[in-house]
């Protein structure tokens, strides 16, 4: 997997699922961003996985450019005809999902639990 510098997000295979849940607390540093977004597009576009969901328990704050790579990967993931879950929002991160309307883009579950149901 080219990771272009240090690894952002830890990959977990559940079944045919892969996890992928974000390592920082803070996703605001520009080059970060860059890097956590190839590596998820790595998950789809090298990789050729097709079910992801995207755990965000240790996520305390996400920038908009960061939003804009998650929008990205969705459109990839639904491009290569998979789904992409996203779970363990915190509420005041949701709140943002909410007023740029993108909690009507992302399917967004409570955990990991319930994001890998019916996957």
């Amino acid at each position: 997997m080219a990771t272009g510098g240090q690894r952002r997000i830890d990959i977990e295979d559940v079944g045919d699922v892969t996890v992928a849940r974000f390592i920082d607390k803070k996703i605001l540093d520009e080059t970060n961003i860059q890097i956590i977004g190839n590596q998820l597009f790595g998950l789809v576009d090298e990789d050729g996985r097709k079910k992801i969901v995207l755990d965000f328990t240790n996520v305390e704050y996400l920038s908009s450019a960061a939003l804009g790579k998650l929008i990205t990967m969705d459109k990839k993931v639904k491009g290569a005809k998979g789904k992409l879950r996203l779970c363990s929002i915190r509420p005041d991160i949701y709140e943002v999902f909410a007023i740029t309307k993108l909690n009507k883009l992302f399917d967004i579950r409570d955990d990991q639990e319930k994001a890998l149901e019916g996957f």
